[in-house]
């Protein structure tokens, strides 16, 4: 089981990526990230960790003057990175199901 399941940073980081649609390029992500979390975020080692485990793709945008000619890389969702949040979704919902309501009303 080791190794299958999403760390939280990692499923934050999934579910930017899915909000952001079209958007999701490194800086977007992290701003959507820091401004949620009230962190700062670098994603750089956690994007390319989350593109060996297949669970993003990435392709690179068109060069912009107002990036001095440089391009954006821009991220996507692959179907096992969805599998792999709908997964985390369902075990957090299970665990969440089976706490008894008389246990918030002590909290």
């Amino acid at each position: 089981m080791k190794g299958t399941n999403l760390g939280e940073f990692e499923e934050l980081v999934l579910l930017t990526v899915v909000a952001l649609i079209e958007d999701a390029y490194s800086v977007s992500i992290c701003d959507e990230l820091s401004n949620l979390t009230g962190r700062s975020i670098k994603l750089g080692v956690v994007h390319d960790r989350l593109e060996e485990k297949g669970l993003v793709k990435s392709e690179l945008g068109e060069a912009t003057k107002t990036r001095g000619g440089k391009c954006k890389r821009f991220y996507q969702l692959t179907i096992p990175g969805k599998v792999a949040l709908v997964h985390a979704k369902s075990m957090r919902d299970q665990l969440w199901d089976h706490i008894p309501s008389l246990v918030w009303e002590k909290v």
